[in-house]
């Protein structure tokens, strides 16, 4: 049996985008297995690999880890991505979660009605450009690190580069106010496992499309 992680999910980003991001970031390879139809999901619901019922699921040292928040902390822990001791984890924490807040309404554009698409948009702007990145922008002027809690590479930059460039997908400009933030995504950008990370080719996936949303919904309803 191969030592990698294998990741149960279908083929697109979803929730299981971020931990793709950090086992990558890690230099981790990993291995993943896709859910093409509402049959593959009954599978692992009905062999108990899913202890609440719904994926993503990771297999990884012997365990088969359910919800993403649990096994992407799992991920950072393991591989020293995530602060050096209490206090530094649970600024990491602070920042994790409301970049997944953010990352939470960039996720579920595509699936808006068409009605409320504009609406959606705006939302999305405003909390990014008003709400979230103001706070990343200070944090990173106060201090004048290259990274987010402790002057070391950790889990908060993983995931706040992943939401910056899907924040750029949606609104190319949206950094132009934050210029810290747009030197911060050159600099991780450039460490080695993730500018791997971002070549073509590589597991990172796509935005979703409005084309692909059909065959999601086969599965998971």
């Amino acid at each position: 049996m191969s030592g990698k992680p294998k990741l149960h999910y279908f083929n697109g980003r979803g929730r299981m985008e971020s931990i793709r991001w950090l086992l990558a970031a890690a230099g981790v390879e990993f291995e993943e297995c896709f859910l093409e139809t509402k049959d593959d999901l009954t599978k692992l619901q009905k062999d108990g690999s899913l202890l609440f019922q719904q994926v993503p699921m990771v297999e990884i040292d012997g365990m088969k880890m359910v919800q993403s928040r649990a096994i992407g902390n799992y991920i950072a822990a393991k591989y020293n991505l995530y602060g050096k001791d209490l206090k530094e984890r649970a600024l990491i924490d602070m920042y994790v979660e409301a970049v997944i807040d953010l990352n939470e309404l960039l996720m579920t554009h595509t699936f808006q009605p068409a009605d409320k698409k504009e609406q959606h948009f705006a939302t999305i702007v405003d909390k990014a450009t008003n709400r979230y990145f103001p706070v990343y922008e200070k944090v990173l002027k106060d201090h004048g690190q290259d990274f987010l809690v402790g002057n070391r590479f950790s889990k908060a930059d993983v995931q706040l580069l992943e939401t910056l460039l899907m924040a750029e997908e949606c609104k190319p400009d949206i950094l132009a106010k934050f210029p810290l933030l747009q030197s911060f995504k050159v600099r991780i950008s450039n460490i080695p496992t993730i500018k791997k990370f971002l070549q073509p080719g590589s597991q990172r996936k796509p935005p979703l499309q409005e084309k692909d949303v059909p065959k999601l919904m086969k599965i998971f309803h």
